[in-house]
């Protein structure tokens, strides 16, 4: 009996759950229960492996290893005496997100932002397009601000990031005390807390 034929009840719940989510964070349900598979695993997994496992055709499973790889999620590597390609997720959940991040951003936050630069480059015509610019351009700094941290963040080390992460409520305490200091809080949120 291997982990491989027998998945634990907790395991296929997690593996079940990720192909549930998978349509919402942009992959299909397979390659979302492929990655959780390959996460979860004690050892790299071949794709006949997989296949079996999840009841999915070669080609299926195949394809899905494709995409993990261009998302730079699995790793691909040999076992010695053995012909065949294993896949394994990277140890560390950490990498994990930061890959991640790294690849939504630029798949789908550099083309929002390249777009918006050049149209900022345009000389508006009407009013309707300076309005319609200046939206943009207050979409383009806060998404150009929001890079820049995250650039910030992705320099710490994990277990400062984690730090941070975990100080979220008390930063923001701070924070909402500076700007009651200054005068720059927002009147409709310190209304409520009058």
């Amino acid at each position: 009996m291997t982990y491989i034929n027998h998945l634990p009840p907790l395991n296929r719940q997690f593996v079940a759950h990720f192909g549930e989510m998978g349509s919402r964070w942009g992959i299909n349900r397979t390659v979302g229960q492929m990655y959780a598979l390959i996460f979860l695993s004690p050892r790299p997994l071949n794709a006949d492996e997989i296949a079996e496992t999840l009841e999915f055709s070669r080609s299926n499973v195949s394809m899905g290893l494709k995409e993990l790889q261009a998302w730079r999620l699995v790793k691909l590597s040999h076992l010695p005496g053995d012909r065949r390609e294993y896949f394994e997720a990277p140890k560390d959940v950490w990498e994990i997100f930061r890959v991640l991040a790294e690849e939504r951003r630029r798949r789908e936050i550099e083309p929002t932002l390249s777009m918006l630069r050049m149209a900022l480059l345009e000389e508006p015509g009407t009013d309707a397009e300076r309005h319609a610019q200046e939206r943009m351009r207050e979409m383009h700094e806060l998404i150009d601000r929001l890079m820049t941290w995250f650039d910030d963040v992705q320099r710490l080390a994990p277990e400062t990031a984690m730090q941070l992460m975990g100080m979220g409520t008390a930063v923001t305490r701070v924070l909402e005390f500076k700007d009651r200091l200054t005068g720059k809080g927002s009147p409709a949120k310190d209304n409520k807390g009058t």
